[in-house]
């Protein structure tokens, strides 16, 4: 049955300068004719910019396209009487679960669409019980929702729309700011609504993993439908994938990888599990152990440096959290250093500190071997040094225009105008901004779009150190892969990145710090952190899945190392192995 009808859709946006008067037209969607039928599971893809949001915000009638329409079980979208009833069927989930949380008890958050609804009081407790079970946060029923990770926060979000009763729900990157484990989380309660309880699922994401059991695959590029298939068939297509800005699952990735070399490997493995089987299946004549050399660009001369740092939130009220507990760590210029953890386990209250933005409970900061709280010294230097990107670069972004976006801190720096313009521009094309985009609002941008240009404005005072919280999160693919290479080569300039994907942190960094509740549970090199898979699973974080595939074979009686980190080093090894065979 024809749940969702999409028409010939086609939708522009329109940019207005302030200065000059003059309009420009993006098109973002381009004539998209869809059908999805009832209890599917359909996972959309393309590049930042393509029409992903575009298009979901039209199938519960948030936007209206100028020409075509969408139907939903045969009702218009373009008529205003019908859209109570179509956002009655059709829910939307959104990247940011914080921005969809309106009540401060878990239990009435879920409860205010259907209150909304006009639903009677019993028939909303009913609701809120299956809500509540359907997305495993029963035992959270009287929680604080400000207490909560982000991966509970995002189940909450679901069983705000849950409790609505749709037939569909929309998801536009749900997982896209939540630590593995809350990844995980929010994928498995979309699977069980789709199979146990026949929701239509519409899935937007960037994670290559999370479509793979998707029943249908669509992908997306400059507003037009370019690819609808399984996501095996899709997937298939490497080059093109590629060509979209776009990547595969690391399992295909390597399976073409070795093909290209001479080998004869079916593709039809999504996962590394299902490679792991495939490659014991073939059988190795062998066992191989393969050292793996890292090189590290650490030049010893300290640049930040933390002393036995405690910090409370809300000290001494009934509010009352220990975020971090005894924390000492040295970075050093040149480092490239990870900070990884679980979402609530101190990260962000870490880097804050980095540059003075929260002063520690106790403890002592060193900036350059300076204690920067000896004698009542002037922080604005220290923030000038230490150069931080948040996790939501929508909040760093509030000039007309990216240009004055980017132009704000250089200005306040005293700079002169052949200056600023010169690191403004310097800036933008460092995160493949170019200059149609220059007196653009920030606001009208996608997700990856502003936070590339977050970054600008961060690059543009030039800071001994750069701290990003979250850097690709939003980010597509081609667009993550440009910009860790863009920050890995960037010279003079020591790195802290705090990150959720264990990938991008195993390619780039060399040191790794651990973070659980506010202890420092690691701090070590790179492939030394990631030997400790069991234990970084239990904190609800994970490893990277070259490394991963490693493991899986160990299990089986291998004797690999495990410290094979990137797509590169695994392919050169299984190539060697595969010889053997």
């Amino acid at each position: 049955m024809k749940f969702l009808q999409i028409k010939n859709l086609s939708f522009n946006y329109v940019s207005h300068d302030e200065e000059t008067g003059q309009k420009t037209m993006y098109k973002a969607l381009d004539n998209v004719s869809l059908d999805i039928e009832q209890g599917s599971f359909v996972a959309i893809l393309g590049h930042n910019g393509s029409g992903k949001s575009t298009l979901a915000k039209h199938l519960s009638g948030i936007l209206q396209g100028y020409e075509g329409e969408v139907l939903v079980e045969g009702i218009s979208t373009t008529d205003e009487k019908n859209i109570w009833n179509i956002r009655k069927t059709v829910g939307t989930v959104f990247q940011n679960p914080d921005n969809q949380l309106v009540a401060t008890v878990v239990e009435d958050d879920v409860a205010f669409g259907p209150e909304n609804l006009g639903i009677e009081r019993e028939e909303i407790k009913k609701r809120i019980d299956f809500a509540l079970k359907a997305v495993n946060m029963e035992d959270f029923r009287y929680s604080q929702t400000s207490s909560l990770s982000g991966g509970q926060k995002q189940r909450v979000a679901i069983a705000g729309i849950l409790a609505m009763e749709p037939k569909c729900i929309v998801l536009d990157e749900p997982t896209a700011m939540l630590d593995p484990q809350g990844r995980k989380e929010v994928i498995q309660t979309i699977k069980k609504l789709n199979k146990e309880k026949g929701i239509t699922i519409i899935l937007i994401t960037h994670y290559m993993e999370e479509v793979i059991d998707a029943d249908r695959l669509i992908v997306m590029e400059k507003g037009k439908v370019v690819l609808d298939d399984t996501p095996l068939n899709v997937f298939k297509n490497v080059e093109q994938i590629r060509e979209l800005k776009l990547d595969v699952p690391e399992a295909m990735e390597i399976i073409y990888s070795l093909n290209k070399l001479g080998h004869n490997i079916e593709m039809d493995s999504l996962s590394i599990e299902d490679l792991a089987k495939k490659l014991i299946d073939i059988g190795f004549k062998d066992n191989t152990y393969e050292e793996v050399i890292q090189t590290h660009n650490n030049q010893d001369e300290e640049i930040i440096k933390l002393q036995n740092i405690r910090h409370i939130y809300s000290e001494n009220t009934v509010f009352e959290k220990l975020a971090l507990d005894n924390i000492n760590l040295t970075i050093n210029k040149g480092d490239f250093l990870g900070i990884i953890g679980h979402t609530g386990s101190g990260k962000s209250t870490l880097i804050q500190i980095f540059n003075a933005l929260i002063k520690p409970t106790t403890g002592n900061v060193y900036i350059n071997r300076q204690e920067i709280y000896h004698n009542n010294k002037p922080l604005k230097n220290i923030r000038q040094k230490v150069g931080v990107v948040f996790q939501y670069p929508e909040y760093q972004l509030f000039e007309e225009t990216v240009y004055k976006d980017v132009a704000f801190a250089p200005t306040n720096m005293g700079l002169d105008k052949e200056e600023i313009d010169k690191r403004v521009r310097e800036a933008l094309d460092t995160v493949f901004i170019d200059e149609s985009y220059y007196n653009k609002s920030p606001f009208e941008l996608s997700g990856g779009e502003k936070r590339r240009v977050a970054i600008a404005g961060i690059l543009a005072m030039k800071p001994d150190v750069l701290v990003f919280d979250e850097l690709t999160a939003g980010l597509d693919p081609y667009g993550r892969e440009e910009m860790l290479y863009q920050i890995k080569n960037m010279k003079d300039t020591t790195i802290v990145l705090v990150s959720h994907s264990m990938d991008d942190v195993s390619k780039t960094c060399n040191k790794v710090v651990v973070l659980n509740k506010g202890n420092m549970m690691l701090n070590d090199v790179v492939t030394k952190v990631f030997e400790n898979g069991k234990m970084l699973e239990s904190i609800g974080l994970d490893i990277p899945k070259c490394s991963k595939l490693f493991h899986i074979l160990n299990e089986k009686g291998y004797n690999f190392n495990t410290n094979i980190l990137t797509i590169d080093e695994c392919v050169k090894i299984l190539d060697k192995v595969l010889n053997k065979c």
